[in-house]
């Protein structure tokens, strides 16, 4: 009785393990066929008790282009052209420019999106989320360790990601080492629309001071 509970524990693994490998491809596979994508998010945070909304709209575009247009509660700006990446802030006519090389920002593993990268490479130990349930009906939870983040300051410790029946990535939740969350929802994907390099550029408007280096919070 006990080699067969073995055996069957041993069967129940490897079918979760080509489970979790099958969807993964599927994303992947989704993914790495695309050229641009835009989408609605909502970006919260919660942590030490506190926790903050904002909102906007997001363009990705190979190779690693990104353009996050916050509205809401106050407008700010994160654009990268896949080099450079810069972060404005206009109500404090704030601007901060890092190379995405350097980048170590909570929305630069949205680049990989458009790339082709594999999600078992990005994520250590991939496995299906039992202990939640998705937010939509049908959806799927993956969870993993970010091997780009392993060791970093800050680093998150963990990145869930909610998936749809047809490969779509609809809620990213990254969990930070002291706990705090960052969770970006995503609604109305619209996929491979023409979108121009000079989307991703930014030019600093008059009298802005530029700062290079670290990205500010």
């Amino acid at each position: 009785m006990v080699a067969a509970v073995l055996c069957f524990a041993a069967w129940a693994q490897n079918a979760h393990a080509q489970e979790v490998q099958k969807l993964a491809r599927a994303v992947d596979d989704h993914y790495n066929h695309l050229r641009s994508l835009q989408s609605d998010f909502t970006e919260t945070y919660r942590g030490d008790g506190a926790e903050r909304v904002e909102a906007g709209t997001l363009w990705l575009k190979k190779p690693r282009k990104m353009r996050w247009e916050y509205r809401s509660p106050k407008e700010k700006l994160f654009v990268s052209d896949g080099q450079a990446v810069w972060f404005y802030l206009p109500a404090e006519r704030q601007l901060r420019k890092t190379t995405l090389r350097k980048l170590d920002d909570l929305r630069s593993p949205l680049a990989f999106l458009l790339g082709k990268t594999k999600l078992e490479n990005e994520l250590r130990g991939l496995s299906k989320v039992v202990d939640q349930s998705p937010l939509g009906a049908g959806n799927t939870l993956l969870r993993g360790v970010p091997r780009a983040m392993v060791g970093a300051a800050g680093a998150a410790s963990e990145v869930q990601l909610e998936i749809t029946p047809s490969d779509q990535i609809v809620r990213i939740v990254l969990v930070e080492t002291d706990g705090a969350t960052t969770e970006f929802r995503f609604a109305g994907w619209k996929e491979n629309l023409e979108l121009s390099d000079g989307r991703f550029k930014f030019t600093p408007p008059p009298g802005v001071e530029t700062v290079e280096g670290e990205l500010g919070p």
